[in-house]
């Protein structure tokens, strides 16, 4: 891995270890909280995605950039082995005390996804579910792509949603160049749920965009075998695409 990738790991891992625990608890009430509402319908959880997930009982699930648990419990619950990589501690804080408090369990490590014990994981996972917008994060999409189909058993399927690089360019009102591929920095996700004068303290994480075909390509190259292509409407159904899932096999 080159200084520029580690310099942007180091960036993000200090940005999602500022006060995201205590976003969480702002965003989804208590872990206790959260966990109830999880325990009523898990399959619910996993919102347009679900279909995907209707027998994952005995199968071995990595949830990579899994966050505070919000996927990883309620896949859990369904039955499945659930190993969260991710680079908070903060996060990893949270996701337990959920996965207690729904009275399950899931392994939670922290690590740049650049980072994972490539012997130690090899083939290990039945499927890969990345989810809510973590793309961005990544300055070599065909390092994390490779990391990927080797942590994947043969056969294996992965699951990958994120934000549609379209999207960024209309809320920006075209200030955001859909060919973009600098660096760049950025506000991390929740800092505007702090007060205005708090958010100064926020660190910057380190951004680099890319194309539908850059994540596309950077799956076909690593080896994966492209199933199936959505686009998504945004949470209001606007008529634009604002997120996309890839299925993919090994």
């Amino acid at each position: 891995m080159n200084n520029r990738l580690k310099e942007q790991g180091q960036t993000n891992k200090k940005a999602w270890e500022h006060r995201a625990y205590e976003f969480w608890h702002k965003r989804d009430g208590s872990p206790q909280e959260s966990a109830s509402r999880m325990m009523e319908n898990p399959l619910a959880c996993l919102k347009k995605h679900k279909d995907y997930f209707r027998e994952v009982e005995g199968l071995k699930i990595a949830n990579l950039c899994g966050s505070n648990g919000r996927k990883a419990v309620p896949l859990a619950l369904l039955g499945a082995e659930v190993t969260v990589f991710d680079i908070s501690e903060e996060n990893k804080k949270y996701a337990l005390e959920l996965a207690e408090s729904a009275h399950t369990t899931i392994d939670y490590v922290v690590t740049d996804i650049y980072d994972i014990d490539l012997e130690k994981y090899r083939a290990q996972f039945d499927l890969l579910y990345l989810e809510g917008g973590i793309l961005h994060y990544f300055g070599d999409l065909h390092l994390f792509m490779t990391i990927l189909h080797t942590i994947l058993k043969v056969d294996g399927r992965l699951i990958l949603s994120d934000f549609h690089p379209l999207s960024k360019c209309i809320v920006s009102n075209g200030e955001v160049n859909y060919f973009d591929s600098e660096f760049r920095s950025g506000d991390v996700a929740y800092k505007g749920y702090f007060e205005e004068e708090e958010q100064a303290d926020f660190p910057d994480v380190m951004l680099r965009l890319y194309t539908l075909s850059d994540i596309i390509n950077a799956a076909l190259s690593a080896g994966f075998q492209l199933r199936k292509f959505d686009e998504h409407r945004g949470w209001n159904n606007e008529n634009l695409p604002w997120e996309f899932t890839i299925v993919a096999d090994k």
